[in-house]
């Protein structure tokens, strides 16, 4: 019987020189890349492995959490879709990170893939001025544009790649960019 392992990527160059979309997407996909780049090679079991307690973020946490924002954030919030989400999150604020422990890895691994896919399709042809209003809890609208969404994942999986990188190095001592 083999064991699943966390496919090798071949990670994409950040562009140096590119218009603002491209710049923004280039940027976006060297992140989405450099997640996954950190998993590369290890079993299902390394994945959950935590970073040190009392915390339970691991490396396949990270992986649902980026699949969920990606579905947040470019399906749900931009572009409207009527999508649930994919943990509840109405006895648990931080149910991707816990279910890690027992989620089936390469499931997840595709299932992030088909995300990143979706959130690519639901922001094609899009503007970077396109806007979508959010109301929160305490009646407060706020407006984003779908620029602020690029720069916030961007944001988001730079923050969470670091995190990444120590997980990493707890679980087999791999360092690296």
């Amino acid at each position: 019987m083999t064991t699943w392992r966390a496919p090798e990527i071949d990670r994409r160059d950040e562009p140096l020189v590119a218009d603002e979309r491209a710049m923004l997407e280039g940027w976006l996909d060297y992140h989405r890349d450099t997640l996954l780049h950190k998993c590369a090679g290890l079993t299902a079991e390394q994945l959950r492995t935590a970073s040190v307690e009392p915390s339970d973020l691991s490396l396949l946490g990270l992986v649902l959490h980026m699949t969920e924002v990606e579905r947040s954030w470019f399906r749900q919030r931009f572009a409207g879709q009527d999508l649930p989400d994919l943990f509840d999150y109405d006895t648990d604020n931080d149910a991707e990170f816990h279910a890690a422990a027992e989620a089936d890895a390469e499931a997840a691994f595709a299932t992030f893939r088909a995300e990143v896919d979706a959130a690519r399709a639901a922001t094609e042809g899009r503007s970077l001025d396109e806007t979508f209003t959010l109301t929160r809890g305490d009646g407060a609208a706020r407006t984003f544009s779908l620029r602020w969404v690029y720069v916030h994942m961007i944001e988001e999986y730079a923050r969470h790649n670091g995190h990444a990188d120590l997980i990493r190095e707890r679980v087999d001592g791999v360092t690296g960019d």
